[in-house]
């Protein structure tokens, strides 16, 4: 299946061992670009805070780097204005603009977003877990 991913799905995963590592590497995964740059803004914190030793969070960070196809700003920008209306949280518009052009679904665990738009299927992770 491919999917958008959400950022926080990808900071639960640096954070903490569960069954979202695993699904990571399941599916086909996509994300704006941009992606990457707020995790190296925050790397540092985000390693203050997890229990894995900085060698595994490098390299689950690495894999991360490798297995998210990430799409540029320009690719989705024809989506924005449509994934405004739709969005419930502005932070929301790049994963709901790039949901829109690959006509896919997005993994995320906002309950907002999920409940408060409908053009889009929207996954937990404990969705796609009970799907494995």
């Amino acid at each position: 299946m491919d999917l958008v991913i959400d950022s926080n799905i990808l900071f639960a995963a640096l954070l903490k061992e569960s069954g979202t590592s695993d699904i990571l590497f399941t599916h086909t995964l996509y994300a704006p670009e941009f992606i990457f740059e707020e995790f190296r803004k925050y790397k540092d914190y985000l390693k203050g805070k997890t229990k894995r030793t900085e060698k595994d969070f490098n390299e689950l960070f690495d894999l991360f780097e490798r297995n998210v196809v990430l799409i540029p700003k320009e690719e989705i920008e024809p989506f924005i204005e449509k994934a405004q209306k739709i969005s419930p949280d502005q932070k929301d518009v790049p994963y709901l603009a790039l949901a829109l052009k690959l006509k896919c679904s997005l993994w995320s665990n906002d309950r907002e977003l999920k409940e408060k738009q409908t053009t889009l299927q929207v996954y937990f992770t404990e969705d796609l877990i009970k799907m494995l």
